[in-house]
């Protein structure tokens, strides 16, 4: 037997081997094909609030259907209205939307230092990755959030090719995270690291 969902939202419900889902419409799934529709279209955002206000950034992260905000910056403190880590928390969640920070995959204070002083976007790369290294079981956790539901990370930069949120999404991507998009203020754009110039 097999029990029919009526829900605009697709969601699921399992019986046996099967599975119906409805979206103006209905249409008979096998468990498999349903967890890799699901998967098709699971994305990882990341997204930075520089150049917006706090009700921009909401209603782009409810554009593109995020469901988590995953803060990377080291300390979620800011001089920006509405994005320190109490304020913000309280506006997402008016929203719909959780609210996670994870300090473990912030900058840490040195190579953004390093980085003030020298401008050297490799360098700050490489040592933000070495210490991202030591960083595995936030990663895989990350990675395990992402898998569940529609999640974005968040860090100041506008430019996410010279923001470490980039950097920490991709390592997420290696442990399993979906596809990896970022957000801008009016587009999304695949992730397509930068090479350096030979």
């Amino acid at each position: 037997m097999v029990l029919p969902i009526t829900s605009i939202a697709a969601e699921r419900q399992f019986h046996s081997e099967l599975a119906i889902i409805t979206v103006r419409g209905r249409m008979l799934l096998t468990c498999a094909q349903l967890d890799s529709l699901g998967r098709l279209e699971m994305k990882l955002y990341t997204f930075g609030y520089e150049g917006l206000n706090l009700d921009t950034f909401i209603d782009r992260l409810k554009e593109a259907g995020v469901r988590q905000i995953v803060d990377v910056r080291e300390y979620p403190l800011s001089r920006k209205k509405g994005f320190s880590k109490n304020a913000l928390s309280a506006a997402l969640a008016a929203h719909g939307i959780e609210y996670v920070h994870i300090a473990a995959l912030g900058c840490p204070k040195e190579i953004r230092q390093r980085f003030k002083l020298d401008a050297d976007w490799g360098t700050y790369e490489r040592s933000f990755c070495r210490y991202l290294k030591t960083q595995s079981e936030a990663v895989h956790e990350l990675a395990r959030v992402a898998k569940r539901e529609t999640a974005c990370l968040l860090c100041f930069e506008a430019d996410y090719n010279k923001c470490h949120r980039s950097l920490v999404a991709r390592a997420a991507l290696a442990c399993g995270a979906p596809h990896l998009v970022h957000l801008t203020r009016e587009t999304e754009v695949a992730d397509a690291p930068l090479r350096a110039a030979a």
